[in-house]
């Protein structure tokens, strides 16, 4: 049979794909994972999630916490869920699929807040009731005007008072304002853990959380001063600046844990000798957050796809012959763009399911290593939505700015998971700092790359990456010894090679993975074209790395010769299956039947053109 995809015909023995074994390795997250995504999608699938354009900023506000308060009634333990790194990352999976401010206020409320207070380790413990009913909204205020990426260095200070027995808990300026939580009225009573440094008999023992009561229903609290902040792009919160004027705190609002204690003889305990390190003790929910913003940018970025997916099947425009109408799906300079974002958005899905999975079976001496790994995974995965939703914006032109259409947003919603829990660029300094000498290198190859060595094999090409990693660890080693001068100097000299290695090293994790997932498929033709896809997913990876593997014999001159052809062949291998790759990712029916770009076209069924068709 021949596919016809717009610009050549090719002979096609290739097999139909089994949507249900892509939906399955997709959402096999764990031993309850289809369970466990099944049950947040048929939440957001619900009449309160459908998509509402036209609402004020304010109502959006209200929106985001009224769908919190949902989502909150369909779970059975609100505990089980903040204790549950895999199950709080499928919900942000599937709440930025239909609304990314509902992502960010059920991270921060579940994740952040109620998170830091279980992991609290108190006698008797603390009543978080008012909490996980929601009476009342958790915040979580860390980052200061001046102190973002160096929160560690922050200027709050907690101080105590032996005589009362309490904290006198005070903003000293306005560098120590806190920045971005989402502290208005909206969504009702607030309360938070807020960070602060802690003062013992003027002594300095680090920084440590606070609980916090903020606001009533009558608004801010005697000494908060809650500052709204302007608009910002995406999903709209309610982010404000907040500051405190001596607020007055119970001994117990102090969150402890091995980090530090305080008795109520006002002594203080530590099994954490530096400061720096209670800091990070402290906020150590900031690593599952990283998994939720990697989790969140995956939903979204998947959805994106599935809505320029289906839009380019149901646009259609004029063809080469006079009064013919071809879909835009049949054209290869639309679907190639595509089918890369399907490659790239099923191996981030993989990679976070691995990274998941390893977060939350590492063991206590490999901590910082599977921290290392979280971090590098959400700067990888988040910038890669952002590409893909660029991409899926752009491919469906004009319709996609306005957001009625449901696109518009999803850019902006990466760009703000880029920033959140750590700047990725800085995230990914830190990961390659700790690589360079603290992580050993890939092994060098055993043999060059031969004729024999085939471009569409993905062993191959995984092999071939392997030797990048390498040659930017090595680099990353010989130029921080090169680098001369004071430790910044030397870092600066090595960043460029560090980070480097970071990315193909995360790359690699994400291969291995999509690798992994490949082996659970039966349906020889599902296989066959999984192969493929993890293929055309290296090869786009390797090709801006041709010189270099090159030079290194992981490929030949012949092999660089032909990259574009190959690449051309597996996009051609490829095409007829672009629709139901990215109908497994599953989004919502009800929420793609509320977008008008995808209801008002000369078509009204999802099915790809004969054209395009086995």
């Amino acid at each position: 049979m021949l596919i016809n995809d717009g610009a050549h015909v090719h002979d096609s023995p290739r097999p139909a794909l089994r949507l249900d074994e892509l939906t399955g390795i997709l959402f096999r997250d764990g031993d309850a994972g289809p369970d466990l995504h099944a049950s947040w999608r048929k939440a957001v699938s619900t009449g309160l999630f459908r998509h509402r354009p036209g609402l004020s900023v304010q109502e959006r506000w209200q929106q985001a916490y009224d769908r919190l308060r949902a989502l909150n009634e369909e779970v059975l333990c609100v505990t089980d869920l903040v204790r549950d790194p895999r199950a709080l990352a499928a919900l942000h999976e599937w709440t930025s699929v239909v609304d990314g401010a509902t992502a960010t206020v059920a991270g921060i409320h579940y994740n952040l807040f109620l998170g830091s207070l279980l992991d609290d380790e108190v006698s008797p413990a603390r009543d978080v009731s008012a909490f996980t009913t929601l009476s009342a909204t958790g915040t979580f205020l860390c980052t200061e005007h001046a102190h973002g990426n160096d929160a560690a260095a922050l200027q709050t200070v907690a101080r105590y008072d032996r005589e009362r027995d309490e904290f006198d808990l005070h903003t000293p300026g306005e560098s120590a304002q806190k920045y971005m939580p989402n502290t208005s009225a909206a969504g009702g009573p607030k309360t938070a853990v807020v960070a602060a440094r802690l003062l013992v008999d003027d002594r300095d023992e680090g920084v440590f959380l606070f609980l916090t009561p903020l606001s009533d229903r009558r608004g801010p609290l005697p000494g908060i001063t809650v500052t709204m902040l302007p608009d910002r792009i995406g999903s709209p919160v309610d982010h404000c600046v907040t500051s405190f004027d001596h607020v007055r705190l119970p001994r117990t609002a102090l969150i402890q844990g091995e980090h530090g204690r305080l008795t109520a003889q006002g002594t203080f305990t530590s099994a954490v000798g530096s400061p720096r390190k209670r800091f990070l003790h402290a906020i150590r929910r900031v690593s599952a957050g990283k998994l939720c913003m990697s989790a969140s940018t995956l939903g979204g970025s998947r959805a994106a796809l599935a809505i320029a997916v289906r839009y380019a099947y149901l646009r259609h425009i004029s063809g080469p012959v006079a009064g013919q109408r071809v879909p835009l799906a049949a054209h290869r300079s639309h679907h190639a763009r595509l089918l890369s974002c399907a490659a790239t958005a099923y191996a981030m899905t993989f990679l976070h399911r691995m990274v998941t999975e390893r977060w939350i079976t590492h063991a206590v001496e490999d901590r910082a290593r599977a921290e290392r790994l979280v971090a590098m995974a959400k700067g990888w995965i988040t910038w890669q939505a952002r590409g893909i939703t660029i991409e899926s914006r752009e491919r469906c032109g004009a319709r996609a700015l306005f957001p009625v259409n449901g696109l518009a947003e999803f850019t902006a919603n990466a760009d703000g998971a880029i920033t959140a829990e750590g700047d990725n660029l800085a995230v990914w300094c830190k990961a390659g700092a700790e690589m360079i000498f603290g992580q050993e290198a890939a092994a060098e190859p055993e043999t060059a790359a031969t004729g024999q060595d085939s471009l569409s094999d993905p062993a191959f090409l995984r092999r071939a990456l392997a030797v990048a990693e390498r040659h930017w660890h090595l680099a990353a080693r010989r130029d921080v010894r090169g680098g001369g001068g004071d430790a910044l100097g030397r870092w600066n000299h090595a960043s460029a090679a560090a980070l480097a290695l970071v990315e193909a090293y995360t790359v690699g994790q994400a291969a291995d993975a999509f690798a992994a997932a490949c082996v659970q498929v039966t349906h020889p033709g599902t296989r066959m074209a999984l192969d493929d896809l993890r293929s055309l997913f290296l090869l786009d990876r390797l090709t801006p790395l041709s010189g270099l593997l090159l030079a290194e014999g992981a490929l030949t001159a012949e092999h660089v010769r032909s990259l574009p052809d190959t690449l051309r062949d597996l996009t051609a291998r490829l095409a007829p299956h672009l629709a139901t790759l990215t109908e497994a990712f599953d989004i919502p029916q009800e929420h793609l039947a509320s977008l008008p770009m995808l209801t008002q076209e000369t078509s009204s069924r999802y099915d790809p053109p004969a054209a395009l068709t086995p």
